[in-house]
This record gives C-alpha cells, sequence and structure tokens, in this order.
C-alpha cells in the first residue's frame, strides 16, 4: 500500500497511456471488422476465405508481430504507432467474426421488408442493419475490449509505456506492490471499459432489453 500512495501520480500516468492505446486499437478494429463481417455473411467462398485469412492473423504471436511490422511499414519498433498497429490488427481479426456473426442473425423478413420501404443501400445498412445487427456486434465489442487491454502490457516489451511497464519494472526490482498494481489496474480497466460498453448498449439498443426480458417472461 506504502508504494502504491506513494506511485499515485505515475499510476495515473500509465493509466491514460494504457486508456488511448486501447481505445484507438478498439475503435479501428471495430469500424475495420463491419465491412469484412458484413462480406463475410454473404457466404461466398471469397467471404469465407477473407474470414479464415484474418482469424489466422490472431494466431501470429504479438511479440513477433511488433518485429515484423517495423519493416514492412517504415516505422520505429520502439514507437507507440508499431503497437497500435498490431493491436488494430488483433481487434480486426477477433472482432470480424462477431461481425459476421451479427450480420447472419438478422431475421430476412426484416431485410425483406427494407428492401420493400425502398430504402436504399445506404439507408438499408445505417437504418435497418446495423441496429438489427447492435446486440451480437456489441456483445463482440466487450470481448475485444477485454482482450486489447490486456494486450496493451505486452508493448512494455519493446519500450511503449502503459500499465504493462509496472510488471517489467516490478519484476526487474523485485516489488511484489509494483506488480500487483499493474495486474489489479489493468483488470480493473477492463472491467471499467466493459462496463462503459453495457451502459452505452443499453442507451443505443433499448430494444434488445426488452427482448432480453420478452425470452424470459415466455412471450
Amino acid at each position: 500500500m506504502t508504494w502504491f500512495l506513494n506511485n499515485l501520480p505515475l499510476i495515473f500516468e500509465l493509466t491514460l497511456d494504457h486508456l488511448r492505446l486501447s481505445a484507438i486499437p478498439i475503435v479501428l478494429g471495430f469500424l475495420i471488422s463491419l465491412p469484412i463481417g458484413r462480406y463475410a455473411a454473404n457466404g461466398t467462398r471469397s467471404g469465407r476465405f477473407l474470414l479464415s485469412f484474418v482469424g489466422i492473423l490472431y494466431t501470429v504471436p504479438s511479440l513477433a508481430l511488433f518485429v515484423i511490422l517495423p519493416p514492412l511499414l517504415g516505422i520505429g519498433f520502439l514507437s507507440e504507432l508499431n503497437v497500435i498497429i498490431a493491436l488494430t490488427i488483433y481487434a480486426a481479426a477477433i472482432m470480424v467474426r462477431s461481425a459476421k456473426d451479427a450480420f447472419e442473425s438478422i431475421p430476412t423478413e426484416l431485410l425483406l421488408s427494407a428492401d420493400a420501404i425502398g430504402y436504399d443501400r445506404r439507408e438499408k445498412f445505417f437504418r435497418v442493419e446495423l441496429p438489427a445487427a447492435g446486440p451480437v456486434l456489441l456483445a463482440g465489442l466487450r470481448v475485444v475490449s477485454v482482450s486489447t487491454i490486456s494486450l496493451v502490457t505486452v508493448g512494455a516489451l519493446v519500450g511503449v509505456q502503459s500499465l504493462g511497464y509496472l510488471f517489467t519494472d516490478g519484476f526487474q526490482r523485485k516489488i511484489a506492490a509494483e506488480i500487483l498494481t499493474g495486474v489489479f489496474g489493468t483488470m480493473a480497466l477492463a472491467l471499467l471499459i466493459d462496463y462503459l460498453l453495457v451502459l452505452i448498449g443499453a442507451k443505443l439498443l433499448p430494444w434488445d432489453k426488452l427482448q432480453r426480458e420478452s425470452r424470459r417472461q415466455g412471450v
């Protein structure tokens, strides 16, 4: 507790860095996954291939990706951009399958109704498909957020500041309180973001709550 109280400014600064490094890949991964997931939901051979390829990217070890990306993209090994791009790839790789499942979950009758009303492709996507796919997309986004917040800590191994710094520095200096602060700080941040996503989902997708309550009541 003494170490924690004596290092509050450092912990706060690292938490903000961790949040920033997490938020950018989460948002970018989500946006990238939408068109890919929607295309894959059509069930075409190219869509299935694209889905498999994106899924394979998640199997690449994070440290290996940190080493591969800089020479390919012409960026520094120790730059934040290296970590952000790598984590965006991981976030998209996870989110794409959720996006595919989300768009596949849309009832055919709803899509036919949108066509009958006369919605063009853009209106149909934003006013029908995206809201209908929202609950499944939100569930996938919650998984992505927890995974990304966890993976950000690995960036400390290439010199990028986050709560992961407390792991490496704590191990080197044999300070258990510092290590535990990094662990619990990362967990707390993940829980906080997950809770915020739940609140946002409740505001943006009120019909999902009504549907779940109806299913529980057997309606």
